[in-house]
C-alpha cells in the first residue's frame, strides 16, 4: 500500500507537505480507524462520516471531557480537519481510497462543540 519504507518516512514527508497538523494529530486518526475497524465483524472501507464518527468516539474514550481540548490543541476542530488529515495520509500511502472517496464527505458531518459537549457519558455511572 505505501511507497514508503517506515512511517518515520511517511510522516517526513507529510511534515514537508503539509505541516498543517502535528505528527499526533494523524496518528490520533490512525488509531480512531484502528478503533473502529475493532469494532466491526469484519475489517471495511468506512465512510467519511464512518471515520469522523468514529474519531468523536475514540476520542471521548480516550480524552473523556478533555477530547475537544486535547484535538484543538492538535489543530482539529471540525470534522473538514479529520477530512485533509486522512486525505493527506492518503497522498503518503498510509491509508487506501474508494473511487468515490472525497475530502467531502467530511465536511460539516457534526458540530464539535456540540459533540462533545453534550451527551457524555461517565465511566462507572448508570443512569436510571
Amino acid at each position: 500500500m505505501s511507497d514508503f519504507a517506515t512511517l518515520e518516512e511517511a510522516f517526513a514527508r507529510i511534515g514537508q507537505q503539509e505541516g498543517r497538523y502535528p505528527e499526533r494529530g494523524y496518528l490520533f486518526v490512525l488509531a480512531a480507524l484502528e478503533y473502529a475497524q475493532g469494532k466491526l465483524p469484519a475489517r471495511r472501507h468506512l465512510s467519511g462520516a464512518e471515520l469522523a464518527w468514529a474519531c468523536r468516539d475514540f476520542a471521548l474514550d480516550q480524552f473523556g471531557l478533555l477530547a475537544p481540548t486535547v484535538l484543538a490543541h492538535w489543530g482539529i476542530t471540525s470534522t473538514d480537519d479529520l477530512g485533509r488529515i486522512v486525505f493527506t495520509l492518503i497522498d503518503v500511502g498510509l491509508l487506501a481510497r474508494q473511487p468515490s472517496d472525497k475530502l467531502e464527505d467530511f465536511e460539516r458531518v457534526y458540530e464539535f462543540a456540540e459533540v462533545f459537549r453534550t451527551g457524555y457519558r461517565w465511566p462507572g455511572v448508570e443512569r436510571g
